[in-house]
């Protein structure tokens, strides 16, 4: 199996501004580069304040940011995921937001990669079960390897992850998505 040319898109799992997700995701994409695989980011901070009501059910398509941002997602077959832990589960903004994208084909028969993030001892593992619950629902295709990044603020800092496992992990994982 050869890797695919398009895009892998790294999804930040929250629209919280200046998220440790965000910085999870630019390291992320930073192995991706020395992996050769082209990547994008796509930051749910930059979705619309009002997407909820003013691009989806009967307003489906009329957004234009909503649908500039749905638009990377037709671009590619892959996905990184960088999910964190929300009250037990994963942020309330990313369900919304899938719950915005045509079904059942946005995620159909595509491919993706869940790291999660949590301040506790956990790593968001019960956030990234109910996330890939929903991806099986929806027909997507994930890796195995979920990696989770507990107490992740102790194991981060300036562009640097100081935890070996960690940075093995995900750089096993960012090689598996490229030959998913």
């Amino acid at each position: 199996m050869t890797p695919s040319t398009s895009p892998i898109v790294i999804i930040v799992g929250t629209n919280r501004p200046n998220s440790m997700s965000r910085k999870i995701a630019e390291y992320y994409q930073e192995i991706l580069q020395q992996l050769h695989a082209p990547s994008i980011i796509l930051d749910l901070v930059n979705l619309p304040d009002d997407f909820t009501v003013s691009a989806l059910y009967a307003n489906t398509g009329k957004n234009e940011a909503f649908n500039n941002l749905k638009s990377l997602l037709e671009q590619t077959d892959k996905f990184v995921f960088i999910v964190p832990e929300y009250n037990g589960s994963y942020p309330g903004v990313l369900k919304a937001f899938i719950d915005g994208l045509p079904y059942p084909n946005s995620f159909s028969n595509k491919k993706a990669a869940l790291v999660g993030l949590s301040s506790n001892m956990q790593g968001a593992a019960i956030a990234l079960s109910h996330l890939n619950d929903v991806f099986s629902y929806l027909g997507m295709n994930t890796l195995a390897l979920r990696v989770k990044l507990a107490q992740i603020r102790s194991h981060y800092n300036e562009n640097v992850i100081s935890n070996a496992l960690y940075k093995e992990l995900l750089e096993i994982q960012a090689g598996q998505i490229i030959h998913f």
